[in-house]
């Protein structure tokens, strides 16, 4: 008797969705751990994390020891710490898969979802098998294959949204307030997470919600409808307070939104955006512009199947307005109406794409058109009913036109070619960005070598800046514990004597390399973790030891601190050796020793660090500068300072953070040494 019931409740499992939500938690996970182990080229992925951890730790504000130096990417300054410029919610995801072991697990559990719930609501608007190829169609789409493998928003929102909508339909369905009030609080925490997602996917409900309101109104049986709707809207509304309540605690006010404190521009409409250093003016027609190409590069690449899923789709609506449409079926085409007229009005639209034109430019190319994530529901609904009408249409002609006998073995093999050429599309589709992804990861790798296969412990690490004073961008794999108290805690060297004054007892390194840090540079940077010591004393030097290559015809050197600088010759340079000098600091003024003939009378005031360029000039354009920089401070006791950045300038627009001196990264015969010590 229980194996019976047993028994039957298996065979009431919906069995192909299971297997393909499994399939999509697999893939995800894979996509995660295998393709963006270091992360995407999209930085917002540390903020989330950063903040998930936060959350773990009961956190909604980071104090750091030393505020300049440990600023993290899109984190904003307030009388009660930093906080992140997005809201909790999709953090709070994270934080729950790295409670189960890992953050990475909470990626699969969203893909599972986002399968599973879009074939419920699918199998609302039309059936059991419409539904699980609406399920392949998603899991087919390489904007969710990407995208469900990253620690960002998109994926998340979209499963909140398709909550909504099946307890939305099953209210519907059933008349149940209970399934009313799930749908309320659904869409309430999608609004939480990203408010102007969540209205765009709403839409199209809240237009059937007003007109059935109506409608009862009019016929006078309001009662049942006006308690769902009563439902959705109380518990919806909640999640508005709770977001405005949000606001007001990190913020200051319920209506200021944490994204317009970090930037007051970057936000809906049209005329002058801004965020940072960067600005335009987004007029209409720069969007309409824009949101062509985002919305073509969906509809030809990341898409389900890729460009046929597009024509399938289109073949679905047309099948569906043959069939007559049921309010589902038109509220889910209404989604791709308002998620791509929404999007006009969201100037993020313009910055995905780099050179308007270019579908290999920019973040769309790697990372696909990911503002409109939610689009993929549609598309993945109406490119199943078009996969079917085709198959139907296939199946009815092979009756006409195949004996009885040969009918299935036929129509087998039809569908085994349709899977083929839907699996050819896909792979098609997918190959480029995940080729793309690959190389930078590869990158990536090389990078993060010091660091592998663990970062030092006990150690600050001082991190360069190569897109200004900011953790986590782009280093996202290198992030602090909430409680700056981690194995190993990461700094900008802003204020580093201040760093260094906070972590006495720890070990100091710097985090340097060679090479352009763009991730779509031809070639990876050579990197390397250089231990820092601090000396401290009445008077410092800093020897240095300069190699020469054979066509070597004059070395020139400027030394500055602060706005002062002094020039000079190092007479009779010896071409295929080396020159040596001493960097002095004593009685608050810089000079050289030993480099010459009047070297020693040059100096100047000392006023923050010291930096001493060499010009080595072979003639004819040939030459290269080397570069020592001291981190150097006055001190009651006298002066201290920390070991000197080393660079090697072949290319003075990579001088200032992408030389770093590697032996053997240079022409042959340079050289470059320099240490500090106490002068007596």
């Amino acid at each position: 008797m229980v194996a019976q019931r047993v028994r039957d409740a298996l065979a009431r499992l919906p069995v192909a969705p299971l297997a393909l939500a499994v399939v999509a938690a697999v893939l995800a996970f894979a996509v995660s751990t295998l393709l963006f182990p270091y992360h995407s080229t999209n930085h917002d992925e540390a903020v989330y994390l950063q903040q998930a951890a936060m959350l773990l730790d009961g956190q909604l504000f980071l104090r750091p020891p030393v505020a300049e130096a440990f600023r993290p990417w899109f984190f904003v300054e307030s009388a009660s710490g930093l906080y992140p410029k997005y809201a909790p919610p999709t953090a709070a995801l994270f934080a729950l898969g790295e409670l189960a072991g890992s953050f990475s697990y909470a990626l699969p559990a969203v893909a599972a979802a986002n399968v599973a719930l879009l074939y419920g609501v699918v199998r609302e608007a039309f059936d059991h098998r419409t539904g699980v190829v609406a399920a392949v169609a998603l899991l087919c789409s390489p904007l969710f294959l990407v995208q469900s493998g990253l620690f960002l928003p998109y994926a998340p929102t979209t499963m909140l949204n398709l909550a909504f909508a099946l307890a939305y339909v099953r209210a519907e369905r059933t008349g149940s307030t209970r399934w009313a009030a799930v749908a309320g609080a659904a869409t309430g925490l999608a609004f939480f997470s990203r408010p102007y997602t969540a209205v765009l996917f709403a839409a199209p409900f809240v237009v059937h919600a007003l007109w059935t309101l109506l409608a009862a109104l009019h016929e006078r049986s309001i009662g049942p409808v006006v308690r769902r709707r009563s439902a959705t809207a109380a518990t919806g509304l909640v999640g508005v307070a709770i977001t405005l309540g949000y606001n007001a605690v990190v913020t200051g006010s319920p209506l200021l939104f944490p994204y317009e404190a970090f930037a007051p521009l970057d936000g809906l409409g049209f005329g002058r955006r801004a965020i940072l250093d960067y600005e335009l003016a987004y007029t209409p027609g720069l969007a309409v512009r824009s949101n062509a190409e985002v919305v073509g590069q969906f509809l030809t690449t990341w898409g389900p199947f890729g460009a046929l899923g597009s024509v399938l789709a289109a073949v679905g609506g047309y099948a569906t307005h043959r069939r007559g449409w049921d309010w589902v079926q038109a509220v889910l085409a209404g989604v791709a109406v308002s998620v791509v007229a929404g999007n006009l009005f969201f100037w993020g639209n313009r910055n995905v794409l780099g050179s308007l034109g270019d579908p290999t430019d920019g973040l769309v190319a790697t990372l696909g058109p990911y503002y409109h994530f939610d689009l993929l529901v549609p598309a993945s609904v109406f490119t199943a009913v078009g996969t079917l009408a085709v198959v139907d249409a296939a199946r009815r002609s092979l009756r006409d036109w195949v004996s009885d006998g040969r009918a299935r073995p036929v129509a087998l093999s039809v569908l085994v070619v349709t899977a083929a050429v839907l699996g050819v599309a896909t792979a098609s589709a997918a190959a480029p960005p995940v080729r793309e992804n690959a190389e930078l990861t590869d990158h990536y790798e090389a990078a993060y070598e010091p660091f592998e296969p663990s970062p030092p412990a006990d150690a600050v690490v001082f991190l360069p800046g190569p897109y200004g004073d900011w953790l986590n961008h782009p280093f996202q794999p290198l992030r602090n514990d909430p409680g700056f108290d981690g194995q190993t805690v990461y700094a900008l060297e802003e204020r580093p004597f201040a760093v260094v004054d906070a972590y006495p007892d720890r070990d100091h390194y710097r985090y340097v390399y060679r090479g352009s840090w763009s991730p779509y540079s031809t070639r990876p940077v050579t990197p390397e973790l250089r231990p820092v010591q601090m000396v401290s004393g009445d008077a410092l030097a800093v020897d240095v030891r300069l190699g020469l290559p054979e066509w070597t015809e004059s070395v020139t050197v400027t030394l500055s601190s602060g706005d002062e600088r002094v020039y000079y010759a190092i007479d009779e340079a010896p071409a295929g050796g080396h020159t040596d000098f001493d960097v002095v600091v004593r009685d608050g003024r810089v000079r050289l020793d030993g480099a010459g003939p009047g070297a020693g009378n040059a100096s100047v005031p000392l006023n923050g660090s010291v930096t001493v360029d060499a010009l080595v000039d072979g003639g004819y354009g040939a030459g290269l500068t080397y570069r020592v920089r001291l981190p150097v401070e006055a001190t009651p006791e006298g002066y201290r300072a920390l070991t000197p950045y080393r660079e090697l300038c072949t290319d003075l627009r990579n001088c200032g953070g992408e030389a770093a001196y590697v032996p053997g990264a240079g022409p042959d015969g340079t050289v470059l040494n320099a240490s500090v010590r106490t002068v007596d």
